[in-house]
């Protein structure tokens, strides 16, 4: 799918109009669906951080596409809570996992209790950046 162009022109005014979205040209972030994905990264290594945990395993296939899951249970809270818990991963993970994931990798990040939904944004996404370090860290050993 091609990505909308911007109809005001570019930011000189002159030429062609520049895309309304970013396109990370290394490789693509692919949301997990299937069961036996999640399931395969309980095997893989996993780092706590306060905001959240992260799952992650190298897939060893070919594929250069990075994927990852979002997974909140119940004791998160009702479904308020886990579906804002679940954005704000979402979110975390749209703008830092192009750049510090690695390709062929499956990453999965679960929500905790009560800390997921009101954390400041900030602090997660530098939990985030720690998380990955850390895994990619204790797998290169």
């Amino acid at each position: 799918m091609k990505p909308p162009e911007a109809t005001q022109g570019t930011l000189s005014g002159v030429g062609d109009p520049l895309p309304a979205v970013s396109v990370c040209p290394e490789f693509e972030v692919i949301t997990l669906r299937k069961r036996r994905d999640f399931l395969a990264l309980n095997h893989g290594g996993r780092w706590g951080t306060k905001g959240f945990l992260l799952q992650g395993r190298p897939r060893g296939d070919d594929e250069t596409d990075l994927r990852v899951g979002f997974t909140c249970s119940k004791k998160v809270g009702n479904a308020v809570a886990r579906n804002r818990a679940k954005r704000r991963l979402r979110e975390i993970a749209r703008l830092g996992l192009p750049e510090l994931g690695r390709a062929g990798w499956d990453y999965c990040l679960i929500g905790k209790r009560e800390v997921t939904a009101g954390r400041d944004f900030a602090q997660m996404q530098n939990d985030l950046g720690y998380a990955l370090r850390k895994l990619h860290e204790k797998s290169d050993r």
